[in-house]
């Protein structure tokens, strides 16, 4: 399905970053920001990126008042798909800083921590 809807949207919204970009740029250095894990809350228990909170792509949409539109959003799910297509959600609702970082493959493959 997301693979449809990826096709329907085009090529990969926000601002892609990789792992050691957000670690140096954001998280280092303290920048106001949100990071959300727009996958599963299942697969967010299964583990999760230090300081992330969950929100299910799928109720994105419906939850934009939790996401406040004054800090830079950063998103991450498995692979990179969801996190695209949230980034799109958000930057059609009106974001100005949305940055893409992709799977959370790529940041254990980087050595981060995951808790």
């Amino acid at each position: 399905m997301l693979n449809v809807l990826r096709s329907f949207i085009g090529e990969r919204a926000g601002t892609a970053i990789t792992p050691k970009q957000y670690k140096t740029d954001f998280a280092d250095a303290h920048r106001p920001h949100v990071l959300i894990d727009v996958r599963t809350a299942e697969e967010f228990k299964s583990g999760h990126i230090p300081g992330a909170i969950n929100i299910d792509v799928q109720v994105l949409a419906q939850r934009l008042q939790d996401i406040p539109r004054d800090r830079a959003v950063v998103l991450y799910c498995r692979s990179g798909n969801r996190s695209s297509y949230a980034a799109h959600i958000l930057q059609r609702a009106g974001y100005a800083e949305v940055y893409d970082l992709g799977g959370i493959g790529d940041w254990r493959a980087a050595g981060y921590p995951i808790c």
